[in-house]
């Protein structure tokens, strides 16, 4: 599966909600960096992370187009409340080894109606 593929059947997965399917997507020793939080490292626990996000929040990616340059795929997004974002997606025989997104934590909170946490 090419970086482009796998990016493109990893948003249906989001779409759906499905944290068992995304992390089927994953090394078993895979790094999901949101750089607006701790890096998950692991299958089992970015499994975790999908599942808690999903069960605080209906979230939609669009896709604004995605790129492919050898083993990386890049996907720029938006959701329907106006958040952007991209991610950059490292991708090894066919599964994610490393992952990183840039987004914006505060602004998310916000249009969730989330707790803003004190730092």
């Amino acid at each position: 599966m090419t970086p482009k593929d796998l990016i493109e059947a990893w948003v249906k997965a989001f779409n759906e909600g499905n944290a068992a399917k995304l992390s089927d997507f994953y090394h078993d020793d895979a790094v999901n960096h949101q750089v607006a939080n701790e890096p998950i490292e692991g299958k089992s626990a970015i499994f975790e992370m999908f599942s808690d996000e999903f069960r605080q929040a209906e979230m939609t990616c669009i896709v604004e187009q995605i790129l492919e340059d050898g083993e990386w795929g890049i996907l720029e997004w938006k959701d329907p409340l106006g958040l952007r974002g991209c991610g950059f997606f490292h991708v090894v025989d066919g599964k994610i080894k490393f992952q990183r997104g840039y987004w914006d934590r505060l602004s998310f909170l916000r249009m969730h109606n989330l707790p803003i946490p004190k730092e």
